[in-house]
């Protein structure tokens, strides 16, 4: 069947970079079941924005992000739900909530960071080792590089397909 999004060229971008988007993701929330690891793929960023510049309010870790604050609303309320982040009124601004990572927070980033994002990252690097070229043959390429051997199975194997 003909792909439309891949057919319709730079109109259809936005969708087809959400579409490559999606399939990383649910690619690396399959590496995490295995891992057993609570945490959605999607939140990982949010711990790794704590772990990179500290405590933050909703708004900053939201801006860092380049997410909505509804959004990260809604992630930390799941990772504070979890024990992984804890959030606290702000000393000067009864109105900004802070949020920081727990002991537990912490040990989680600690492991993500040793064992699984450098799989997760060589597995993306390997994907697109080989790109050049105009872009979307490059989104092709990334696609027809995922559908021949999704994220997780790149991080299996640990070698170039």
């Amino acid at each position: 069947m003909e792909d439309v999004l891949r057919s319709l060229g730079f109109l259809c971008l936005g969708s087809r970079l959400k579409r490559i988007g999606e399939q990383l993701q649910a690619d690396t929330q399959r590496l995490l079941d295995c891992l057993d690891v609570p945490v959605q793929s999607s939140q990982y960023p949010l711990l790794a924005a704590l772990d990179r510049l500290g405590p933050l309010p909703v708004g900053e870790l939201a801006q860092s992000l380049g997410i909505t604050q509804p959004g990260v609303t809604r992630s930390v309320s799941l990772l504070s739900d979890l024990g992984l982040v804890e959030v606290t009124q702000s000393d000067g601004d009864q109105r900004r909530r802070m949020v920081s990572l727990t002991k537990s927070g912490r040990s989680l980033v600690d492991l993500a960071k040793r064992d699984v994002w450098p799989r997760i990252e060589s597995a993306v690097a390997d994907l697109c080792r080989d790109l050049s070229g105009p872009l979307l043959a490059q989104l092709a390429a990334i696609e027809d590089g995922l559908a021949a051997a999704p994220l997780d199975r790149r991080v299996e194997k640990g070698t170039a397909q």
